[in-house]
């Protein structure tokens, strides 16, 4: 295994870092690793029951975790412990870096969530996005986040996730 490759079936630790602080830190089971995109899965991380009025993330729930070295943004499938699809967590980032068995990923604050149904599209945190200041201090990388939060909703609303999950 190289640095830049996950090793299918050794534990990575998936570590989302905002605002230059680790944000959260949890192990995941790789599932793959094509150079480009990286798959693993995870069971919720989350401290008991995050209700968003929209989905409830709740123990037992399973996340499969997708991650790009050449996108801005990453998808999490959500599954029940029953294996109900529950619907897709989008959250734009900088593209993902591995290092050994860390799999980091810097969230950018705007997230996009798709119910299994596709009924339910909405775009989250865009409040947050221009508290953040990227605008002003990085402003190419505001561009790309605004663009990759664009590209997820076309998406959702379109074929949906199906395709690029795949």
């Amino acid at each position: 295994m190289s640095a830049n490759s996950a090793d299918q079936g050794r534990p990575l630790d998936v570590v989302l870092v905002k605002g230059g602080r680790t944000k959260i830190r949890y192990a995941a089971e790789p599932l793959s690793d094509d150079g480009t995109r990286i798959v693993v899965r995870a069971p919720w991380a989350g401290a008991g029951v995050r209700d968003f009025g929209f989905v409830r993330f709740e123990p037992g729930d399973v996340f499969t975790e997708y991650y790009w070295r050449d996108r801005w943004y990453s998808v999490k499938e959500v599954r029940a412990a029953t294996g109900a699809l529950k619907g897709w967590y989008c959250d734009v980032t900088r593209p993902a870096t591995l290092s050994g068995a860390e799999l980091v990923v810097e969230d950018l604050d705007l997230d996009l969530w798709c119910s299994a149904d596709g009924t339910d599209v909405r775009r989250l945190d865009e409040d947050e996005f221009a508290e953040s200041g990227l605008e002003r201090t990085d402003p190419k990388a505001a561009e790309a986040a605004v663009a990759a939060l664009d590209t997820l909703e076309d998406l959702a609303r379109g074929a949906g996730f199906g395709e690029l999950l795949a």
